[in-house]
């Protein structure tokens, strides 16, 4: 649900179940306000203004760290993410799968260069790594967590690197495999420290701490280079 207050303009999602109220600045620069269902509009509209300083710093971080967002070509030698590195791509002719990454390039199969193609074969691409490694880094943190996720998902999150359904399923950007395996393991362990502590409270933080002692070297990674993770 689209609102406006004053000169602010956010989404609200109202949750039933929700105790705390939280005010987010997405990866698109947009600002999200989650709020338990029992807030007014004027409670609402009084946590904004009360955070009103912060959402202007995080709208101007945003758009600093996405102004030389990164545009790329299918065309040879243009740079691609993979686990944290960038591999070049090769237009290939003959090759039986329309994407490879072999010897130390992206190979494009030249009749899939077709911008809206190319695009997609990279995608589905991304979401076979992801489903290949994701689940596995999933299942040794549950264990040391203590939790039971449901399934584990590989999809287009738009504005989110994960997310954790109602029925605890767990759902992760494809765009995610483009990161280094520290800043994936982060990613998970992020969502499945969620299936225990619902809202970001100190005792949230704490929980990954245990897990990830450095993981606000890891967070910041994403921050700062989570503009570039684009095909």
């Amino acid at each position: 649900m689209n609102r406006r207050y004053k000169d602010i303009s956010f989404s609200l999602f109202q949750r039933k179940r929700r105790k705390t109220a939280s005010i987010h600045v997405e990866r698109d620069g947009g600002v999200s306000v989650i709020v338990p269902d029992t807030l007014s509009t004027k409670e609402i509209e009084r946590l904004i203004e009360t955070k009103r300083r912060w959402i202007y710093r995080q709208v101007a971080e945003w758009q600093d760290l996405n102004a030389s967002r990164i545009r790329r070509e299918y065309v040879n030698g243009e740079g691609f993410l993979y686990l944290g590195r960038s591999y070049r791509l090769k237009l290939v002719a003959n090759q039986e799968r329309p994407l490879l990454l072999k010897d130390g390039y992206f190979c494009l199969r030249k009749s899939d260069q077709l911008i809206g193609r190319a695009e997609a074969v990279f995608k589905e691409f991304y979401r076979e790594k992801g489903l290949a490694r994701i689940p596995g880094r999933v299942a040794t943190y549950q264990s040391r967590l203590g939790v039971r996720p449901g399934a584990v998902r590989v999809m287009d999150l738009k504005n989110r690197w994960a997310s954790c359904s109602k029925n605890f399923a767990l759902n992760f950007h494809w765009k995610c495999i483009m990161a280094p395996l520290t800043v994936i393991d982060y990613i998970v362990v992020h969502e499945l420290v969620h299936l225990i502590h619902h809202n970001h409270t100190p005792q949230f933080w704490a929980e990954i701490e245990k897990l990830i002692p450095d993981y606000v070297e890891r967070k910041g990674w994403l921050r700062v280079n989570g503009a570039g993770m684009e095909i």
